[in-house]
């Protein structure tokens, strides 16, 4: 027998004790999964989103693309719809950017300002930015459109995420 005998009350309370951790762990250990297995899951095989837009029938006025792709957020999986507008600039180099607009986040649309052709016209406080996506000074847009990185498959534009123009 060993010299050190438990008392009652540690006893109860080294059992209470472990059978509490147990019961926590069984709690906690969902709720980790829960957080951690999306994480885990494999990505997307390209960063690149395809478009039905053919590279071939571009034009240097700018056209609006929509295009589909999966989204999931944690185990739901939905179809979002995306858009773009794409044209060649002067140089025969692709453009695409992003409609949305930097001061509040309106949806810009090409051309529909009559007192101001040629621009991307935003209706919610009348912002515009030139063609090439540049906020108009004294306008509310606070910077220029974002530019979506490009790439040519197949015939066919595939568009990336949206990124914040570079200034140069």
């Amino acid at each position: 027998m060993s010299k050190n005998r438990v008392s009652r009350r540690q006893f109860l309370n080294y059992t209470l004790t472990g059978v509490g951790g147990f019961m926590a762990a069984g709690m906690l250990m969902p709720m980790v999964r829960f957080a951690v297995d999306p994480v885990l899951q494999a990505a997307g095989k390209s960063d690149f989103i395809p478009t039905k837009q053919k590279v071939a029938e571009i034009t240097e006025t700018p056209t609006r693309v929509d295009y589909t792709f999966e989204q999931q957020d944690a185990w739901y999986t939905s179809e979002v719809t995306g858009t773009a507008w794409v044209y060649k600039d002067e140089k025969g180099e692709i453009v695409a950017l992003s409609p949305v607009c930097k001061h509040l986040g309106c949806v810009v649309d090409w051309n529909t300002d009559k007192s101001n052709p040629d621009h991307f016209f935003c209706p919610c406080h009348g912002g515009l930015y030139t063609k090439d996506g540049t906020n108009v000074p004294g306008t509310p847009p606070i910077a220029a459109l974002d530019v979506f990185p490009y790439t040519e498959k197949d015939g066919f534009l595939y568009l990336g995420k949206a990124e914040p123009r570079k200034e140069a």
